[in-house]
């Protein structure tokens, strides 16, 4: 059995992927990333988004730090944080082409 070894990187492709794990949030990463500026207002405006859960959201992006910018009311403006965007998507680039995709084993063939 190989011995798991947890980088830096691993455990922030870990938390990149954590953030990414809700429909929601990949919604509003989406709309954040089709701006070049940062976005004020409230987004349960833009998305079908219910305005109680858009500041729980917002902050697990921001705390993994896709997102930057004030979520606080009065004060709303954010964006995608450009230089985090691109190391997620590094990180899983890289993930992913590991990946052998050829089967040599025939072990899954069903």
């Amino acid at each position: 059995m190989q011995h798991m070894h947890h980088t830096p990187d691993t455990e922030r492709l870990a938390r990149f992927a954590k953030a990414l794990g809700h429909p929601t949030r990949i919604a509003i990463l989406r709309f954040l990333a089709e701006r070049s500026e940062c976005y004020f207002g409230d987004i349960h405006e833009e998305l079908p988004i219910a305005k109680a859960t858009v500041s729980q959201h917002l902050a697990e992006l921001k705390e993994a730090g896709l997102i930057q910018g004030t979520i606080e009311p009065p004060k709303v403006k954010y964006c995608i944080n450009r230089e985090n965007w691109k190391i997620a998507g590094a990180l899983f680039a890289g993930m992913f082409a590991g990946c052998r995709t050829e089967n040599r084993t025939g072990c899954c063939d069903d």
